[in-house]
């Protein structure tokens, strides 16, 4: 029987179980009823999150998998690693029409610095608005390819540095997803720069989204997105004003692409 995920999941809490609920294509992991731990595959593992940001190696996280987290526990920035990664994740699945299955489990080990009660998670998701609203709806984060404009209007455009990175790595093939990962950021840091590019006239508007979607009024690029976890540089572009239209300068783009990897 199909239950609200948000409905489960304060059930849970009320009952103070302790185990892994999964759900479509990702899993909660809970501790006396509180999340600890969130994946969805559509979004950015956190042991990309926390390689990508200096936290932790490759084989430091494989030896917390295994039962020895000692080291990483006592990391300041691994905390917010991981409430970013449940409510990365939560976006996602929170909409998703599914039957929820709940297996009693250990306490995942993150339950030592991640702690989110489910009214807190859903209160989050509900502040970052609907997903299935604007240029990219939430369903075509993993089945879209971002694909940057070939012409753009003649004007100055102020982009953040994550939306420049982004903006960067737009090749064609890659979904926000793909993205997401390969940078080590948030799929939901990412959509909402994919989705601000495409007001902006930056990207093209994703095949297979709803005609009323396609092209909302236009917005600052900078208003709403997810600042970095690292670098906080904003890439002012210029570009003479005028109605003109003129190509991509695809040289430029790739040296964009080039700076942006020395800065890594």
């Amino acid at each position: 029987m199909r239950v609200e995920l948000a409905d489960e999941l304060q059930r849970l809490e009320d009952e103070g179980r302790t185990g892994v609920l999964h759900v479509g294509d990702g899993e909660f992991h809970l501790a006396d009823g509180a999340i600890a731990s969130a994946t969805c595959s559509r979004t950015t593992g956190l042991d990309r999150l926390v390689v990508e940001a200096g936290v932790a190696s490759a084989e430091d996280w494989e030896r917390a998998g295994t039962g020895d987290p000692g080291p990483l526990l006592g990391r300041p920035l691994l905390e917010t690693l991981a409430l970013l990664a449940v409510f990365d994740a939560a976006y996602f699945l929170l909409p998703t029409p599914v039957v929820p299955e709940f297996r009693p489990a250990p306490a995942h080990w993150l339950s030592a610095v991640c702690t989110i009660r489910p009214r807190a998670l859903v209160r989050e998701c509900a502040r970052r608005g609907d997903p299935d609203s604007g240029p990219w709806p939430a369903q075509l984060v993993d089945r879209a390819a971002v694909v940057p404009v070939r012409r753009i209007r003649r004007r100055r455009v102020l982009l953040t540095g994550s939306q420049a990175e982004v903006l960067a790595a737009a090749d064609n093939r890659r979904s926000v997803t793909g993205i997401a990962r390969d940078l080590g950021r948030t799929a939901y840091g990412c959509l909402e720069a994919v989705r601000d590019l495409t007001v902006a006239g930056l990207i093209e508007p994703p095949v297979g989204a709803p005609a009323s979607d396609a092209a909302p009024p236009a917005a600052d690029p900078a208003a709403a997105a997810e600042p970095p976890l690292r670098r906080r540089v904003r890439h002012a572009t210029p570009v003479p004003d005028g109605d003109e239209w003129e190509p991509v300068d695809h040289e430029l783009l790739t040296r964009l692409r080039a700076a942006l990897e020395d800065l890594a």
